[in-house]
């Protein structure tokens, strides 16, 4: 959720197209037969040959060629599948199906077809099956955004071969097994988003191999060391992993400086809150409850962006925590 949001910016509003532009003939006949594939065409009433298709709501030319390069579809409450007539848009490099609760079936091979797609999105709808393999097809994918669906199954590891991906995002679905050791290979800076699932297993010690954006893995049932999510030189902006099973010394992990979002809870976790923690400068959010932590919560914070002191709900709940803001050390 957390990754959706903080990207959201890329997809806040539908396309908009010069008036001037006429959009290929083919491209043309694409976007009917796309239309004309629902039980319910009338659903995208500006779809209409009266216009120039680059005028059509949510659809993106090329201001040179009018070949069609974007589709951003939202809120429109379109009834059926993802229609195979998706692999005719050649040009495609966006792709956005996002708020249609009665778009359903599986995610199509043909969208595999689309070898120029650097964004695909299909969040809040009632898709299901698994995340598809041939995703990896598509060698220009830079944000895959499948969140808030009904997607099923285990993880591709075919996923991280992807040169270019920034970011992806898996949240609020039903996915089920480990994540994949293939994570550890991950881009540079990618951000990832497997919360709200059902994924088990233990962390791959291959992830202490890359240096997240961001990571959330919450409400899952894994289990297992997942300091391999932390280090010093590291440039991880948020690491969340709350209500999982995660058991580990905590005492032995390192911070990195850029840390702003910290979220452990509902763990197992065990040892101190180490010292070195005040040196994360730009935290912002803590949240280390229900857990087994002991010794005394460290004090001197340099933090950049808060004011106030964290209250007792970063701490409360463990075994044997104190200090301030919970009770003395004896």
């Amino acid at each position: 959720m957390m990754l959706v949001l903080l990207l959201l910016f890329i997809f806040l509003s539908p396309f908009s197209s010069s008036s001037a532009q006429i959009c290929h003939p083919d491209d043309e006949s694409a976007l009917l037969a796309f239309k004309n594939s629902f039980s319910n065409p009338s659903a995208l009433p500006s779809w209409d040959l009266k216009f120039h298709c680059c005028n059509w709501y949510g659809v993106q030319c090329n201001e040179t060629t009018n070949d069609v390069i974007g589709l951003d579809i939202a809120s429109v409450d379109l009834n059926g599948t993802i229609p195979p007539s998706i692999s005719k848009f050649k040009h495609l490099q966006y792709l956005r199906l996002h708020k249609m609760p009665n778009l359903v079936g599986k995610i199509p091979p043909e969208i595999g077809e689309l070898p120029l797609l650097t964004d695909l999105v299909i969040s809040w709808t009632n898709i299901s099956g698994p995340v598809p393999h041939f995703l990896a097809k598509l060698t220009n994918l830079r944000y895959l955004i499948l969140s808030f669906n009904r997607l099923s199954g285990s993880i591709p590891p075919s996923l991280p071969t992807l040169a270019y991906l920034y970011a992806i995002d898996l949240s609020r679905n039903h996915l089920t097994g480990p994540i994949p050791e293939s994570f550890g290979h991950f881009p540079e800076t990618a951000g990832v988003d497997l919360s709200h699932n059902m994924l088990s297993g233990n962390l791959p010690a291959s992830l202490a191999n890359v240096n997240f954006s961001q990571i959330d893995i919450s409400r899952n049932s894994l289990s297992g060391d997942a300091s391999v999510l932390f280090g010093k030189g590291k440039i991880t902006s948020s690491i969340v992993i709350s209500r999982n099973k995660f058991e580990f010394d905590f005492s032995k992990v390192s911070f990195m400086e850029s840390l702003d979002v910290l979220d452990i809870s509902h763990n197992k976790i065990y040892g101190s809150i180490p010292p070195q923690i005040t040196d994360a400068v730009y935290l912002q959010f803590l949240n280390v409850s229900y857990n087994k932590l002991c010794g005394k919560i460290p004090t001197g914070w340099k933090l950049r962006y808060r004011s106030e002191s964290w209250d007792n709900t970063s701490f409360f709940h463990n075994q044997c925590l104190c200090g301030i803001p919970l009770d003395p050390c004896k």
